[in-house]
């Protein structure tokens, strides 16, 4: 089975109209968070989390991307800090079980089914 990659952008800030010179930015909390409740609901052969510096969506952040190999990419954007990891972990438990990892709209976690941007198709 390919490994399923959490991408978080640690550099991402939306609790503050101004992001903070310095880190912690939102994006290392989002980090922590999905990093500690992956650790309990999956093994490491299943999932790779990875910090990115940015995801290139700083006006939509907390941003989150997951992929897999022949699966298609999640965009996931505007995360807050509450519960935003728990949805996650929910949907990678749902991406992980789909042999295509085609997750349809009403499947989502509700918190996800907002953040959504974009399902990128699987390279083949």
């Amino acid at each position: 089975m390919p490994k399923h990659t959490i991408f978080v952008c640690k550099s991402c800030h939306r609790s503050s109209e101004e992001r903070p010179e310095n880190p912690p930015f939102d994006g290392d909390f989002l980090l922590d968070e999905v990093n500690t409740l992956c650790n309990k609901n999956f093994t490491s052969d299943e999932i790779e989390i990875q910090s990115v510096a940015c995801l290139w969506a700083c006006s939509q952040g907390c941003v989150v991307a997951v992929s897999s190999e022949e699966k298609p990419t999640y965009l996931f954007v505007n995360l807050g800090l509450e519960k935003s990891a728990a949805a996650l972990v929910e949907f990678m438990q749902l991406y992980i079980k789909s042999r295509k990892g085609a997750i349809a709209w009403e499947k989502l976690p509700e918190l996800l089914q907002s953040a959504i941007f974009a399902q990128i198709p699987p390279v083949k």
